[in-house]
């Protein structure tokens, strides 16, 4: 296994969740929806656009791209050079809405540093923007009028819904306040009326936020930053973070130390990310439905 841990040797009183279990539903789930599409004349499509070489962001899009074709999404990836102006993306990404009309368009992140990512973000069409990204998106999400969720915040949902947890009511403590998934999560936790606790840098007695979370959230990015002690008995934990050692993928959490006090936990890899990217899809689903809807 590609991990620092063995989780067949881990002795625990939680269970490890098994994402790419959750993912699997998503996406049958879909495959009945997306072929009701496609016999009415509109298979649902999706385009990514990539810039630069890096290696991990490649990687994400060909597991979105293979999870795609697995449920008969049409895939388009369109790649361009790390040297490309903003000027210049802001324009292809103009030149693909009219002219491929794709249901979804994302824009594979980070970019690069001379990039202006906000200016580029956008650009994108609210209805085809099926990450949630670009200000019109946010600003619904956060007045529960949204079309799309952001997928890994959803993700995160569906895993914490997986074992039976209600929401409303719950302790939650969300560490690391990104873009991508502190930030969206929060709204939408509060959404669902659970009592949220954000953590930055910055935060004081860290480690007492967390051992209070009935469900604790790590989107950070740092080997070994959530210990056991820091977790409160029969807790959720979800590990959204992402980080190599040696080599090999690992999240926030020490899982070997997680498991004798949550209740359940996500592994890196196997846990969030599968979810996510069926979630990606499921927007690329809602938004071909939807089109159809205005037409």
């Amino acid at each position: 296994m590609n991990s620092v841990y063995d989780i067949k040797n881990i002795s625990h009183m939680g269970i490890l969740i098994n994402g790419k279990k959750i993912a699997q539903d998503i996406l049958e789930a879909l495959r009945i929806r997306v072929d009701i599409l496609s016999k009415d004349g509109r298979t649902p499509s999706l385009t990514v656009i990539l810039v630069g070489d890096n290696k991990a962001s490649a990687t994400y899009v060909r597991k979105k791209g293979e999870a795609a074709k697995k449920v008969g999404i049409d895939f388009t990836l369109k790649s361009y050079t790390a040297d490309i102006s903003t000027d210049e993306l802001i324009n292809e990404i103009n030149l693909v809405q009219k002219h491929d009309q794709p249901d979804g368009m994302i824009v594979q992140l980070p970019l690069p540093d001379h990039i202006d990512t906000h200016a580029v973000l956008n650009v994108l069409d609210p209805k085809r923007d099926v990450d949630c990204l670009t200000y019109e998106n946010i600003g619904k999400l956060v007045m529960r009028q949204a079309l799309f969720l952001p997928p890994t915040p959803a993700a995160i949902l569906e895993i914490i819904r997986s074992q039976d947890k209600v929401l409303a009511g719950a302790n939650a403590t969300i560490v690391g306040a990104g873009p991508l998934v502190g930030k969206p999560l929060a709204i939408m936790l509060m959404n669902e009326r659970a009592s949220v606790t954000t953590c930055n840098s910055r935060t004081k007695d860290f480690n007492e936020k967390c051992a209070a979370a009935d469900i604790l959230v790590s989107g950070v990015g740092k080997a070994g930053l959530i210990t056991g002690g820091m977790i409160k008995d029969g807790a959720i934990v979800v590990d959204a973070g992402v980080d190599f050692v040696n080599g090999s993928m690992v999240g926030d959490v020490a899982v070997n130390e997680a498991v004798h006090h949550a209740s359940a936990v996500t592994p890196t890899p196997g846990g969030v990310g599968p979810v996510t990217v069926a979630c990606l899809l499921r927007n690329v689903v809602l938004a071909a439905e939807h089109a159809i809807e205005l037409i």
